[in-house]
């Protein structure tokens, strides 16, 4: 496949709820027994952890705004490229690019491991 594959409704749905910081809108699109990990921090486990996870995430920032780039889908895993830019506390703004999996089990995400390094943003 190729670079700019259109991007499924339900992924844009997705970003939409974490581009409104809204982590009980976020984990609708999960398993209940999904597994998340951002970045190189530790993998959580289970739908309202996850939630609170990314909830503690989000009160660290002031906004956030994705920009996706591309999709490929390969049987039941979704791979995304992507750009994501943070407002920090302090209302500067960083750009970063990252890589998303999802495996799916149906219509939910099942696991969903972000490959990003956030560093620039506490920098």
């Amino acid at each position: 496949m190729e670079l700019g594959s259109a991007v499924p409704d339900w992924l844009s749905d997705l970003f939409e709820a974490i581009d409104r910081m809204d982590s009980g809108g976020f984990v609708q699109f999960l398993a209940d027994y999904a597994t998340f990990q951002f970045g190189n921090a530790q993998p959580v486990k289970g739908k309202e952890n996850i939630r609170d996870a990314v909830a503690g995430f989000f009160s660290s920032i002031k906004g956030i705004s994705h920009k996706l780039l591309g999709t490929w889908q390969v049987d039941d895993v979704v791979f995304l490229q992507g750009e994501v830019s943070y407002t920090r506390k302090d209302s500067r703004t960083v750009t970063i690019p990252f890589y998303n999996l999802f495996k799916m089990n149906g219509p939910l995400v099942s696991k969903y491991i972000i490959y990003i390094d956030v560093s620039p943003l506490y920098a």
